[in-house]
């Protein structure tokens, strides 16, 4: 595991932290193939309830690749599949994953690290926060994958000026596309998301997790909808012993002691 990746666990909170500062968290292939294992651990982890996504320092969320590392890692038709690869099992892993996931955003957020923000189901800035997809000014290719995901978070009009244009939009301009669900201060942002994490995990999980999946299938093409999937996962939550939980709590009038099962 590489030191530029750092992982951390505390009130139902899985923290993954990409550190690189010095480069404004310019993300290389190890970073990448790291935070894969990283989020397989969170979800196999019955403890870890939400998912916080963030850059070390206070400059940047993700600066995108590591240009630095390119003649390494990107110079040969092998190496640039393997660096592909990593970088769209990381985008896959955090869109895929049942927990619902928050993009802690201060700072730059460019390329890699604009992709990977739209993976999460929340975004909450920073009013630093910058945000570009730079594709048009290095002559990059962007495949289907990555444009449907940014589309489901803002109406394809704003996609096409984020891509036409290749210019940074601030957080005020985030937030009115969609991209950015809330705008908090600098000073404030990671005690409010924090205790934006901690709401989320003292919910009931089965539902959160039903929630998120169920608007996963509603994104997608009407013929692919898995309709039983969605049945299935309410019908858990009736059965649930969270489900009595829940409604002993309303009526003893204290917090509820969710176990996710």
């Amino acid at each position: 595991m590489t030191d530029k990746m750092i992982a951390r666990k505390a009130d139902g909170i899985g923290w993954l932290v990409f550190n690189n500062p010095d480069r404004h968290n310019a993300v290389s292939l190890e970073m990448w193939e790291a935070a894969i294992r990283i989020i397989a651990d969170f979800r196999a982890d019955p403890e870890v309830r939400v998912i916080v996504v963030r850059g070390a320092g206070e400059k940047s969320f993700v600066s995108g690749a590591d240009i630095s590392k390119f003649d390494d890692e990107r110079a040969q038709e092998a190496a640039v599949k393997r660096y592909e690869d990593a970088t769209e099992g990381t985008y896959s892993a955090l869109r895929a994953i049942e927990k619902p996931t928050i993009a802690m955003i201060q700072g730059y957020c460019i390329g890699g690290g604009a992709n990977l923000a739209v993976c999460c189901d929340l975004r909450i800035c920073s009013e630093t926060a910058k945000f570009a997809i730079p594709a048009a000014k290095l002559g990059l290719g962007y495949g289907y994958a990555r444009i449907r995901r940014l589309m489901e978070v803002v109406h394809p009009s704003f996609a096409k000026e984020i891509f036409f244009t290749a210019r940074q939009f601030d957080a005020e301009e985030a937030r009115t596309m969609g991209l950015a669900n809330r705008i908090v201060p600098q000073t404030e942002l990671e005690t409010y998301v924090t205790d934006y994490a901690r709401t989320i995990a003292g919910n009931a999980p089965l539902t959160v997790t039903a929630i998120k999946q169920i608007v996963n299938e509603a994104l997608k093409d009407e013929a692919d909808r898995d309709l039983a999937l969605c049945d299935r996962l309410v019908k858990a939550c009736f059965d649930s012993e969270d489900y009595a939980e829940g409604r002993r709590a309303f009526a003893e009038k204290r917090k509820p002691n969710f176990k996710g099962r």
